[in-house]
């Protein structure tokens, strides 16, 4: 998902417009999680970006979207630029 969300409606306020956002990252995650698995893969990884523009964007965990979401809200900007990738991945056990 390489998406710029709009956080401007005439008829919809801003904290409708950004629980819309984050229901439809939601759904993305859920239903990329759910497709089949490589045989050589044990989960699927997610690589995300978030900024005000596609150019700014930075690299996060994606675990903290909805967080960072709330921090571009506080600071009042008009939309932002989000970007999900997913890819298979290996876990790796360190040993101690």
């Amino acid at each position: 998902m390489k998406k710029t969300f709009e956080l401007t409606h005439p008829k919809i306020k801003v904290a409708r417009m950004v629980e819309s956002v984050k229901h439809e990252v939601k759904k993305y995650l859920k239903r990329e999680r759910n497709k089949t698995l490589p045989e050589d893969a044990d989960y699927w990884d997610f690589d995300c970006k978030i900024g005000k523009t596609e150019q700014t964007a930075d690299v996060i965990h994606v675990a903290a979207i909805n967080q960072q979401i709330d921090t571009l809200v506080a600071e009042d900007v008009t939309s932002f630029y989000l970007e999900v990738l997913v890819k298979p991945a290996v876990r790796t056990f360190e040993e101690k």
